[in-house]
């Protein structure tokens, strides 16, 4: 729903795994380093741990597709909750041995049969066992026994076993000792920090084409931190419903507000971490990468017309003094007028009065402040001049 408001190629925050999202940051690397090495390596278990959601099926996922060129034989096991035969009905089953062999033994010399093949072909096999530490002691046995398989020293199967951290306490127990010697490369991935965080968030939405719609303020990626413990797919789980909570809002920009509101309702249905919300969390305030000064620019433009908008007879006529070329007439003394003044200025004079009386406004104090007469190079009589037109404004009023 919310890619389709905001344009995305597809949905970023999928709670699903997705190797196409898979994001490089130091723990995943690490991993990877260390599942290639045993790769190269081509015997013996490789060991990926971390808590549920921190990224290990997505971990594998883009490493199978990165072997999708090579000649790599690959079966992935989802379901390991299964006692040893089963196990190994299912492992033979994945790699294309005939459904229709139940026996133990004959599976075990078809699947010899089929491995060998393969070896002959220049192809190799790779199991990956997910959810591993459901197996049973027994089932880890038997996949054991099948790297014994080899031919001319060499191992034909590789096996990858990922798991939540009882997987480590599974493979240390004393039962499982032979199994824990032929551990090749062992990796735990641990959750996000705080910066990693914020970097994945963004590489996920660069994936499907954001270009800053919505403008996610940058004080909302330590709650998103905070509120998720740097687990990935909780942090899918709270971005999923921030930019749901955006698109149904009609929203562009969504800051610590928007996110106070989401993770209220995450938490009011169980489904954040166990962090209680606090006041004091979201008492921060937002920043947007995307700033505008055009609401400023507006407020700015309105107080303007709204100045304009009230007549003033004493600016008016300031105004008029400070505009009109000087007076061509003859000079005169200081308080004589010209003779026919008030018929040369009669119509000016209606006009200014029909203004005022349209306006229904008055002078303010500071419109009220005596005029000052220009200064000016001409001496007297400019000053003359000005005298003699302001008595003739004031006949006028």
């Amino acid at each position: 729903m919310y890619d389709l408001y905001y344009r995305f190629t597809a949905e970023p925050f999928r709670l699903s795994p997705d190797h196409h999202f898979a994001f490089q940051h130091r723990g995943y690397k690490k991993a990877r380093a260390y599942m290639a090495y045993a790769f190269m390596r081509a015997e013996g278990f490789v060991m990926v741990t971390g808590r549920p959601g921190t990224g290990k099926t997505t971990l594998v996922g883009a490493l199978v597709e990165d072997l999708s060129n090579e000649k790599v034989m690959t079966a992935n096991l989802v379901c390991s909750q299964l006692e040893a035969n089963d196990l190994l009905q299912m492992v033979a089953y994945e790699f294309g041995v005939d459904i229709g062999i139940t026996d133990k033994g004959a599976l075990l010399q078809h699947l010899s049969r089929l491995l060998t093949k393969w070896h002959r072909e220049g192809r190799r096999a790779l199991l990956i066992v997910d959810e591993a530490q459901d197996l049973s002691a027994t089932a880890m046995e038997e996949l054991r026994l099948l790297t014994n398989i080899q031919v001319a020293g060499r191992p034909l199967l590789q096996i990858f076993l990922l798991g939540q951290p009882e997987l480590r306490e599974l493979i240390l127990s004393p039962q499982l000792e032979q199994v824990h010697q032929r551990i090749v490369a062992a990796s735990h991935l641990e959750a996000l920090e705080l910066d990693e965080t914020e970097a994945y968030v963004r590489h996920r939405l660069g994936v499907v084409g954001w270009r800053g719609d919505p403008d996610i303020s940058r004080s909302v990626y330590p709650l998103i931190y905070k509120f998720s413990e740097g687990v990935p797919r909780r942090i899918n789980l709270i971005c999923s419903r921030l930019l749901l909570h955006g698109s149904v809002e009609q929203l562009h920009r969504l800051g610590v507000a928007d996110m106070k509101e989401v993770l209220a309702e995450l938490q009011g249905e169980s489904l954040a971490a166990g962090n209680k919300l606090v006041d004091n969390d979201f008492l921060v305030e937002d920043d947007f990468e995307a700033t505008s000064d055009e609401p400023a620019k507006t407020t700015s433009s309105h107080a303007v017309k709204r100045e304009d908008a009230t007549f003033s007879p004493a600016r008016h006529l300031r105004g008029a003094a400070r505009q009109s070329p000087p007076a061509q007439d003859s000079p005169a003394k200081d308080g004589a007028d010209t003779p026919g003044a008030d018929a040369k200025h009669a119509p000016a004079a209606a006009s200014v009065i029909k203004s005022l009386q349209s306006s229904g406004t008055r002078d303010t104090a500071e419109d009220t402040d005596p005029p000052q007469p220009p200064s000016s190079p001409a001496g007297k009589s400019d000053e003359g001049n000005w005298r003699r037109r302001m008595r003739r404004a004031n006949r006028i009023f």
